[in-house]
C-alpha cells in the first residue's frame, strides 16, 4: 500500500481519449497514457473499485468520491482518479449511466 506523500508507481494505462479529427459518434483513439502524465508533481488520490455496474461500486464508491469531490479537492489534491478491471468501453458507459464527466 502508498501511503501519504509516496510517489505512484510510474504504469501504462491504455487509453481510449477523444480525438475531434476523427469525427462521428465515436470520435475516440486508444493512447498510451502513464501515471507520470496524469499525476507527476501532483497530489492525487488514487481509488480501485472492483467492477463497473456491480451494486457497491455503482452504489456507493463511485458516486461518495464524487459527492465528496469539492472537499477533497478543497484539502489540497488535485486529482481524484478511479481504477478498474474494467476495459475502457465498459468504463465509459458506466461513467456515463452515473452522470460522471
Amino acid at each position: 500500500p502508498l501511503s501519504d506523500g509516496d510517489a505512484v508507481p510510474n504504469v501504462t494505462f491504455k487509453c481510449r481519449v477523444r480525438d475531434e479529427t476523427i469525427g462521428g459518434d465515436n470520435p475516440f483513439t486508444f493512447k498510451d497514457v502513464t501515471t507520470a502524465d496524469l499525476m507527476a508533481g501532483q497530489r492525487v488520490v488514487l481509488f480501485a473499485v472492483p467492477g463497473a455496474f456491480t451494486p457497491t461500486c455503482s452504489d456507493f464508491h463511485l458516486p461518495d468520491y464524487e459527492k465528496h469531490y469539492d472537499a477533497i479537492k478543497a484539502a489540497g489534491i488535485d486529482e481524484v482518479y478511479c481504477l478498474a478491471v474494467n476495459d475502457a468501453f465498459t468504463m465509459r458507459q458506466w461513467a456515463l449511466k452515473l452522470g460522471l464527466s
